[in-house]
């Protein structure tokens, strides 16, 4: 199993949108790194669901419910989607603040590559910011 952060501007689309819709496709990542790690999710993989830019926190766990496939949104073919399904609010958001005061996730993409949409986390460091929510 994988671990995985997707960033999202809550203005634009929330974890309360998501939770709503009960199932999305992760479309319009348009960063080649991004797309790698979307290709890179396997069905069953975590997703932390983390809200960027007003308020920075993660806030959910979403879960890969349908491996990448062509982008629906454009007839490029080097972009592809996810399908994701809410699989639990945290209990307690966990704040970027947090994060970066946390020893132990100094090395993350989310603190190294602020900019970037979709990141692979090691298992420890999921478990880490999950223990962080509680």
């Amino acid at each position: 199993m994988n671990y995985w952060l997707i960033k999202s501007e809550p203005n634009t689309y929330s974890w309360d949108d998501f939770v709503k819709e009960k199932k999305t496709l992760w479309n319009g990542v348009r960063n080649f790194q991004a797309r790698n790690n979307l290709r890179a999710m396997r069905e069953g993989d975590f997703v932390f669901f983390y809200h960027s830019v007003h308020n920075p926190s993660v806030v959910g766990i979403a879960k890969v419910v349908k491996e990448a496939y062509q982008d629906p949104t454009t007839e490029d073919p080097n972009w592809v989607v996810v399908d994701l399904e809410p699989y639990q609010p945290l209990k307690n958001a966990v704040s970027l603040q947090k994060i970066k005061e946390t020893p132990d996730l100094q090395n993350i993409a989310l603190i190294r590559q602020s900019r970037l949409s979709v990141m692979p986390l090691k298992q420890e460091e999921f478990d880490l910011i999950l223990a962080l929510a509680e």
